[in-house]
């Protein structure tokens, strides 16, 4: 249901919106209050790159570090999240505010890493991190949220489309630097 017609059915005769209405989706509701979700430490990385190496069977710690490394320290703004089960990471989005970049002058939220361990997933740990994460962006007054993934990643796909997410007007293009002068 999109946020018009929930507005629309949520209005009572005062004119006024009930928030408490059941028909949101899981995305607008408090999901983040199921599943407890708090800013990412520095004593969260080795857990992270632990359900990463389960997700991608790949070691990607070296990244996982630097990234890691500037969320915390060269950040002024820190916005990247991990969300607990049982005492354990269940769950993180490495995000970072963007205050500009071709051309564009206001802020922007941009996920670098959204992960949830395969032991967790459809428990709503992914909804508590997006939701979360959209409501510390609000707070910071910024509008639009964005990421990028492969083509074909169609399970990330799917989950960001229900968590609000869409195609851009803005195309990403890539170019080897040592393959030699791009074909005509």
């Amino acid at each position: 249901m999109n946020p018009q017609t929930r507005r629309r059915r949520a209005d009572t005769a005062s004119g006024e919106l009930d928030f408490s209405s059941a028909e949101s989706d899981d995305f607008e509701a408090l999901s983040r209050d199921v599943v407890p979700v708090r800013s990412m430490t520095a004593a969260d990385i080795p857990e992270m790159i632990a359900i990463d190496r389960r997700i991608t069977r790949r070691d990607r710690s070296a990244y996982f570090r630097r990234k890691a490394a500037e969320a915390l320290e060269e950040s002024g703004v820190r916005v990247s999240l991990v969300a607990e089960l049982d005492g354990r990471i269940a769950g993180f989005v490495m995000a970072r505010v963007d205050f500009g970049e071709f051309g564009r002058t206001e802020p922007e939220g941009v996920i670098d890493t959204i992960a949830v361990d395969p032991a967790d997933a459809h428990s709503g740990i992914g909804s508590a991190l997006i939701s979360q994460l959209m409501a510390n962006l609000a707070s910071l007054r910024v509008e639009r949220a964005r990421t990028e993934l492969a083509w074909d990643n169609f399970g990330l796909m799917s989950f960001l489309r229900r968590a609000g997410f869409a195609p851009s007007q803005r195309l990403s293009f890539a170019r080897p630097v040592v393959a030699g002068p791009a074909k005509r």
